[in-house]
């Protein structure tokens, strides 16, 4: 059953925003004061509370609209387990990433891209970690410090394509608000592009480098964050749904296509709160659209569907209902939201592993088709101790990096 139960927030206000006047976590004032030096932000978890935002779908009635403006949804009120589309607050990224902060042990920071190219031909995706969820070296290690597990993750799809996810020490981590760094890789914010700078090395079997350059440009930010709890727990940003990637990795890997950038937050490991979850992205005639749905351990749902215009304003969208597709070749079962009648089929393999599945997927909403990036996952099946040594095979562990300047 779904989890009424809204903590009462107001004595912690305090707490969230270090270095505000406001005791309010969600006011951007303050903000270019807390990134623009080189103290890091406390990722904290940020508990529920009816501020007026967009309201999410939860539970099981898909007619409920996601409506721009901050107003909610025609019900007046939040998600029926307390989770609602809200201001992005307590970490100084209300406007723009900001790559300062400070993740308490069992936690973990993510930011991802990825990006499929106009002929449907090639695709990438970029994952940087601090407390890196997917590595067994962090796991073993008790996930005390999330630091001392940090990886950018690079990932082509298409002809010669190579995965590569190194976990490495503290010591080849640099932060800053704008710029995070991991070894040889990185990834800047420079006030309107995302650029990412990669040398990795790609794993077994397709064992071969991963060098060049990845720009990814919004065409606008949102200022808005899902709580995917209803103690704030985890957290998703979606910062640009809808983005132009240009991608050079030297030689064929030279393309230019659509692309996306988020990232999620959390306090607690992925596995002690979900069971599954499906999230999709999907490229519109009006900008993107973006499905979030999973199931929690306390048995409680989180079905969700937002709409963003091209400037990232939430505009009118009917969310339709969820439907299953084909399972992963691992037999990962999968499901996104698709118009009445409509069947979402797998157009491009990207990632597949015994609990995890990443894809190009065709579905069809509100009458028009379109092909966005689907993952699935399988946090069951994630638990299981024999998974851990299979993965350590995919990431490798390097503790030590000595940095040349």
């Amino acid at each position: 059953m779904p989890d009424t139960h809204i903590p009462d927030t107001d004595p912690a206000w305090a707490e969230f925003q270090p270095g505000t006047i406001s005791k309010r976590p969600d006011n951007a004032i303050g903000f270019r004061k807390a990134i623009s030096g080189d103290e890091r932000i406390p990722l904290r978890a940020e508990p529920t509370w009816d501020d007026g935002s967009v309201s999410s779908t939860d539970g099981e009635d898909n007619n409920r609209r996601a409506l721009s403006g901050g107003r909610g949804d025609p019900s007046g009120g939040r998600g029926s387990d307390g989770c609602a589309l809200r201001k992005a607050r307590g970490r100084g990224d209300l406007e723009r990433p900001n790559f300062n902060l400070k993740v308490p042990p069992n936690g973990y920071a993510w930011w991802y891209v990825d990006g499929l190219s106009h002929d449907g031909e090639r695709a990438i995706s970029i994952i940087a970690f601090i407390g890196s969820v997917f590595s067994p070296w962090y796991a073993w290690a008790g996930r005390r410090e999330p630091e001392n597990h940090v990886c950018i993750n690079v990932a082509t799809y298409g002809r010669g394509g190579r995965f590569t996810m190194t976990d490495r020490g503290k010591t080849a981590l640099r932060q800053s608000a704008d710029t995070f760094r991991v070894g040889p890789s990185s990834l800047h914010w420079d006030g309107a592009q995302l650029i990412i700078d990669v040398d990795e090395i790609g794993s077994p079997p397709m064992v071969g480098r991963v060098r060049g350059q990845i720009t990814l440009t919004p065409s606008g930010i949102t200022d808005v964050e899902l709580p995917l709890t209803s103690d704030g727990a985890h957290v998703w940003r979606p910062f640009a749904p809808t983005s132009d990637i240009k991608v050079d990795l030297g030689g064929q890997s030279e393309w230019n296509g659509h692309g996306y950038f988020d990232a999620n937050f959390g306090t607690r490991a992925l596995e002690q709160d979900f069971t599954t979850w499906n999230w999709a992205r999907f490229p519109t005639s009006s900008g993107s659209t973006c499905f979030y749905d999973a199931k929690r351990i306390d048995g409680s749902t989180l079905a969700t569907g937002f709409a963003f215009d091209e400037n990232g304003l939430i505009s009118p969208a009917d969310i339709p209902p969820k439907t299953r597709f084909r399972r992963s070749a691992w037999l990962v079962a999968r499901e996104t939201r698709a118009d009445v009648g409509y069947t979402p089929k797998q157009v491009k393999p990207m990632l597949d592993a015994p609990f995890y599945c990443r894809s190009a997927i065709r579905t069809q909403i509100n009458g028009e088709e379109t092909e966005g990036v689907h993952e699935s996952l399988d946090l069951v099946r994630f638990r299981s101790p024999l998974l851990k040594p299979m993965l350590a095979v995919r990431v490798p562990r390097r503790r030590k990096w000595v940095f040349r300047n």
